[in-house]
């Protein structure tokens, strides 16, 4: 069969064309306006060649937002699907279609996207550092990500979505039940965005460990930037495990080898194996960070240093090591026997011990704190009983025997929810309205800000406690459909209703970002927040350098003692700063990556081997390239200082 014939949809429908007419005015949108107000210039100069960590971070926030919009398109139309009995509104094989592009959407391009926005802007500021070890590796990582998530997002209206649900299970993902290239998208837009995220993880890891501020040590660094080494650790381990999987599970796509087949030697469940090898331990690279947010958050707002700053560091540590040991929980069902399934039982339940740990942490915190409620402060309040509560129901899932009454009902999936909403959507929401006025210069608006965060606290419970009841009930999950003998009609329309609160608090948060854009005063100072660690050291917005002279530390919060005992932060004369060049050469690889990926996608040999050559020519290039980067001479420092409002001296 020509290929041609395979970029047509297997099963269109009017979500798949609305979607077309969608993508189509949005290209043209985006063209016209960068042709009619002359910015083509600036866009490559500022932002496509930019090796700046900030607005790295930035356009990882941007697409963030995207995707967290995209995905929560996937989820309206499934709650609206389910609210009623034999409704009719989405087909079996749009369904799957949409849950399958749910999951991967929100884990893999918008949990994901919005870990790195926040890494990427505070934690070389947090440091003391004028950038991250490696630049145009960030760079790099950050195209390399949205070159998977473009692709991954065309294949509703090019191909085919995958349908194997977001792990992706084989046989259900191999050639004879996913007989569209669906599930060829899966396999190479996560290969793609994987390695950028295994890059940004050596490039973290590195600018940690060797580019601290002097006098910061390991056990002087903030919680953030503690959270954000330990997950940077359990990306370099667990991420070749997802990518060897995929090789495989693109070696039996494409090539007929039979690593996950159920004959001819194959074993479907080292697919299960490898995938949750890797799975579990992404769960934590996405809760890491966000106690790590959690704790700047309590802290500034509590008016208080955290407590337990040392019992915080060992919990995180004592995760990322059982993070690795759990994955067998996620199919106790699958017939390991009884000895293996209580082993992992044990390590499921040990690893709720040192996250309890940080949950006290954060409530000895708040005790005798003078608390302020700001939007933030809300956000980390209420994620500590909503995750308490999806915590607590892992670690009923986590019971071997009872899990065969739990597994693959609507009780897992309100689970996971109660987990990752409040543990990484809550977080991600707090950290953006805490670190905005360090982004942009201004502040997003508290009072639209504190509706937007009750329509969503009170949506995800909304949602979500229905199900342990139906799920409880017998209702399982994936279903597309039910009849009204089930009882599940009354939980169902409830968590629709939820989920209409829930994106009534998406909205209000666009909306705040756009009406503090047009109205929110500019004359704001550095530190808004009181806050107490060293990205408030600098000026909103940062300059290019970060720091004008490298701050010294001399405890966890040098900050605040800077502003409340009279340290000395910054010891030395301004001096000229060494800094990167920009590069167009990420961004023009990240092109050649989609290519690459839609190339396999389709069997396109010629052109994949074409674009497989680029990308070595590219790596060539760089590799004979002489770029020593330039200096800001003293001057413009000055200049630029007194500009923001402060000279160094």
């Amino acid at each position: 069969m020509d290929f041609f014939d395979r970029f047509a949809v297997p099963n269109p429908g009017p979500t798949i064309y609305a979607s077309m007419v969608a993508i189509a005015l949005t290209v043209f949108a985006i063209i016209f306006g960068l042709t009619y107000y002359k910015k083509w210039g600036y866009i490559w100069r500022e932002w496509l060649t930019t090796v700046d960590h900030k607005r790295i971070g930035i356009m990882y926030l941007i697409s963030a937002l995207l995707m967290l919009f995209r995905g929560g398109a996937d989820a309206i139309m499934m709650r609206a699907q389910t609210a009623v009995p034999d409704n009719n509104l989405l087909g079996a094989q749009e369904y799957n279609e949409i849950f399958t592009t749910h999951g991967v959407v929100m884990i893999i391009f918008m949990a994901m996207a919005f870990i790195m926005a926040l890494m990427n802007f505070v934690v070389p500021l947090q440091i003391g550092a004028r950038d991250v070890a490696f630049p145009r590796l960030n760079a790099l990582s950050y195209w390399l990500y949205f070159s998977g998530a473009m692709l991954f997002n065309i294949s509703f209206v090019i191909g085919g979505s995958p349908d194997a649900g977001w792990s992706s299970y084989f046989p259900l993902a191999g050639n004879e039940f996913s007989q569209s290239v669906g599930t060829n998208y899966y396999m190479f837009a996560l290969q793609i965005s994987g390695i950028g995220t295994l890059i940004t993880g050596i490039n973290f890891i590195t600018t940690i460990l060797k580019m601290r501020a002097p006098g910061m040590t390991l056990m002087k660094m903030p919680m953030f930037t503690w959270s954000a080494l330990i997950t940077n650790l359990i990306i370099v381990f667990a991420f070749p495990v997802l990518t060897i999987a995929l090789i495989m599970g693109t070696m039996d796509r494409l090539f007929a080898t039979n690593f996950f087949t159920t004959a001819d030697g194959g074993m479907d469940m080292l697919w299960a194996n490898l995938f949750w090898v890797w799975g579990h331990p992404e769960v934590y690279i996405l809760i890491l960070p966000a106690f790590g947010i959690y704790s700047e958050i309590i802290s500034t707002f509590a008016r208080r240093n955290l407590y337990g700053y040392k019992s915080m560091v060992i919990s995180m540590v004592a995760i990322s090591a059982l993070s690795f040991l759990v994955w067998v929980h996620h199919f106790f069902t699958m017939g390991q026997g009884a000895l293996v399934n209580s082993i992992f039982s044990i390590t499921t339940m040990a690893i709720a011990v040192p996250t309890g740990i940080k949950i006290f942490n954060w409530l000895f915190t708040l005790r005798k704190g003078k608390i302020v409620f700001t939007v933030p402060m809300l956000y980390s309040l209420g994620f500590i009983p909503i995750f308490t509560i999806g915590g607590v129901t892992g670690v009923m899932l986590g019971m071997a025997s009872a899990d065969y009454q739990y597994h693959n009902t609507m009780f897992l999936v309100a689970h996971f929810h109660l987990v990752i909403i409040p543990g990484v959507v809550f977080a991600m929401l707090a950290g953006l309205t805490y670190w905005w006025p360090k982004m942009f210069g201004f502040m997003l608006n508290e009072r639209i800000g504190k509706w937007a965060f009750w329509f969503i606290a009170v949506g995800v419970c909304v949602t979500f406690f229905p199900m342990f009841i139906s799920g409880l009930d017998g209702q399982a999950r994936r279903m597309y459909t039910y009849s009204e003998s089930t009882g599940f009609g009354l939980w169902n329309m409830i968590s629709f209703i939820g989920a209409i609160g829930l994106l009534i608090g998406f909205v209000l948060i666009v909306y705040n970002i756009y009406y503090s854009t047009r109205f929110a005063s500019r004359d704001i100072p550095a530190d808004p927040w009181d806050a107490r660690s060293l990205e408030w050291a600098t000026h909103s917005p940062v300059p290019e350098y970060n720091f004008a002279v490298i701050p010294t530390v001399n405890s966890t919060e040098a900050f605040w003692d800077y502003k409340k005992k009279g340290f000395k932060l910054f010891r030395n004369k301004i001096d000229q700063i060494h800094m990167p060049n920009n590069s167009g050469l990420p961004f023009i690889m990240a092109i050649i990556f989609f290519v690459w990926g839609f190339a396999l996608v389709f069997a396109m040999w010629g052109v994949a081997i074409a674009a497989t050559i680029g990308i070595f020519a590219c790596l060539a290039y760089r590799s004979f390239e002489k770029d020593d980067g330039h200096y800001i001479p003293v001057e413009k420092i000055i200049d630029t200082e007194k500009r923001l409002g402060e000279v160094r001296e």
